[in-house]
Order: structure tokens, then sequence, then C-alpha cells
């Protein structure tokens, strides 16, 4: 099966708050996205609220209930104890993990699983008593998947944004694509499901596809933004749900 397409509502809601108004809407376009096709909503509620706000994932949580309940809702940060209580009150189908600071604009590195594995390990333990699917954010190295498995999460999501951002570079894009497949194969040998995410485009999303045939999930954002600015959410949606294999 295909790598399940979740929609990351992040830049929707950045530029929505440009302005002391309700457009563009995060639900809104959540629903256009998953009505199109789409398997989950993703959202990344910093604490400044820069991009979603908190008060945005209850909205998002109704909407998948009461609309599309076969689509799943993935909240992802850096494990506070806000966070987690954020997480326990909007019940997302699962969590990921990344080692952000606050400050930084975007997720730009995974975990170092040997280094944090005290840290982590009790976090994914009180996230799966919750009954929530954990996922850790990971760097395409093989060597941190054994630690990676060992906190008790359920899969790594690969840090994909080296790939991505070789757009003009084939050669060293597909040196990177071998770094991201050869961490996905030793993930799947460690037993741990393979999500991916950063700065992935219609135009590399089916060489990952096709390296890593059994990826589970890809979370993307910013390129879906800014294809759906020219084709429009829906239409967007349908060209990466294409890229992906289906």
């Amino acid at each position: 099966m295909p790598a399940k397409l979740s929609v990351n509502l992040n830049a929707v809601a950045m530029l929505r708050n440009r302005r002391d108004l309700p457009w563009p809407s995060v639900t809104g376009l959540g629903r256009i996205a998953l009505a199109a096709g789409a398997h989950g909503l993703t959202v990344h509620p910093r604490p400044d609220e820069r991009h979603t706000r908190h008060s945005d994932l209850p909205e998002i949580r109704a909407l998948i209930d009461d609309e599309f309940p076969g689509a799943e809702f993935n909240i992802e940060g850096y494990p506070t104890e806000d966070f987690l209580a954020l997480v326990e009150k909007n019940q997302p189908e699962q969590v990921t993990l990344v080692p952000d600071d606050p400050a930084q604009a975007t997720s730009d590195h995974g975990w170092n699983f040997v280094a944090q594995a005290a840290f982590l390990t009790p976090i994914v333990k009180r996230l799966k008593k919750g009954g929530f699917r954990v996922s850790l954010f990971a760097d395409a190295d093989p060597d941190g998947v054994n630690a990676a498995r060992d906190t008790g999460a359920d899969r790594i999501e690969l840090y994909t944004g080296p790939y991505g951002g070789f757009h003009s570079d084939a050669a060293k894009a597909a040196k990177e694509l071998e770094r991201l497949g050869k961490t996905a194969d030793a993930a799947f040998k460690a037993g741990l499901g393979v999500n991916a995410g950063h700065d992935l485009t219609v135009k590399n999303l089916p060489a990952l596809a096709k390296r890593i045939p059994a990826l589970a999930e890809v979370s993307i954002g910013h390129g879906l933004t800014a294809d759906a600015l020219e084709y429009g959410m829906a239409g967007t949606v349908g060209r990466f749900l294409k890229a992906c294999g289906w």
C-alpha cells in the first residue's frame, strides 16, 4: 500500500495569522484536503502559537470525528508538559515528537536517540499508556534506530529536509535518498514503522516511495501549501496522492 498523506496545516495557519481575521480557515482547508482524499491532518502547535493555535486543535479533532472518521489527526511538537497536556486534551491518533527549540522557524534535525533515551522513554511510555501511536523525528542515520526502538516508540519519522534541499543537485539528492533508505531498512528490521516529512514535493516523492515501498505516511505542509496557491487545495492533494502512488 502506498504511503498515506497527512496534510500539515501550519503554513495555512501562518498565513491566517498575518491578519486578525479568520481566513484562510485552517479547518476549512483541512476539510477540502480530506474531501480530496488526504488520509489525515498534521499540526505543530508551538508555544508562541505563531502557526497553529491551541484553539485550532479541538476544531480539527471535531472535523475529523464528525465528517471524516476514517482520517487521522497527528500532533507534533517538543514534549514539554504543556505539549503533553495539549495532546491528552485533543486525543490525536498519532503524536510525533520532535527535538525543536521553541525559537526554531521549523524542524531541522532528528533526535539523538542514544543521548536522549532517558528523556524520551518515560514520555513515550506515558503517551502509549494514553493510547496514542508515537513517532519520533529521526535523521537519516541507521545507527540510531535500535535506540529509537528501545524507547518504546511505534515509528520514526525520517527528516527529509536535506533530501528536499538538494532539489537542484540530482547526485546529492540520490546520495541522501540512499541514506534515508538505509535508515528505513534498519527501522523495519528493528520492528518500527516509518513515516517521512519535510520539504517533500510532487517531484521528489516518487523516488522516495520507490526506495521505501513500505513507507507508512508522509506529512507535507510547505510544498503542498505552495502548490495549493497554483492548483487549489483539492487539486494539489490529488497531485500529491498520485506522487505517493495512489
